[in-house]
């Protein structure tokens, strides 16, 4: 299984969707520094929302194989700016959390996610387990593997390692 590297602000979900991932019951827990364990690495929402602390998220995220920006459904706005992701050498998704709110607006959430440059995108209910088991088999799923050779044509190209290069080139 990949290596998700989980960012958000406090309370979007993060530390549930961990103990989710981990087969436990979500519970309440304050993450109050990097948690990481062999499948996931939970940081503070604190990081994502200051300037002088999210320089600790580019660094934390080297140990990850999939980086995956958490933002809740009932969000007001989004500490992430459009193409944050940019900089990363790894996959970036989006996992919208607590779709179930009263106050959820999905699709605002949904476009968030696409402006800062996630590839995937999962809706996930914590407590009911829904989209949980989506997350689980995209995370079981190998990226192909490829040669230094290859990893040059793609850098050529403008592409990340992952991309399939297209046919016409």
């Amino acid at each position: 299984m990949k290596k998700l590297f989980l960012m958000g602000r406090s309370e979007a979900g993060k530390t549930s969707l961990a103990q989710v991932l981990r087969g436990e019951r979500p519970h309440y827990h304050k993450t109050q520094y990097t948690y990481a364990n062999s499948d996931t690495i939970d940081t503070p929402g604190e990081y994502s929302e200051s300037n002088q602390l999210g320089v600790g998220l580019a660094c934390f995220s080297f140990e990850a194989d999939v980086i995956a920006i958490v933002i809740a459904a009932d969000e007001p706005f989004s500490v992430f700016a459009p193409n944050c992701g940019s900089f990363l050498n790894r996959p970036l998704i989006g996992i919208i959390t607590k779709i179930d709110s009263p106050y959820a607006n999905i699709a605002m959430v949904r476009q968030w996610l696409i402006n800062s440059g996630c590839e995937q995108i999962f809706l996930i209910n914590n407590m009911t387990g829904d989209g949980v088991e989506e997350l689980k088999n995209y995370l079981k799923s190998d990226f192909p593997r490829i040669s230094l050779d290859e990893a040059k044509v793609h850098q050529r190209q403008g592409l990340r390692d992952w991309d399939i290069i297209p046919k016409n080139l």
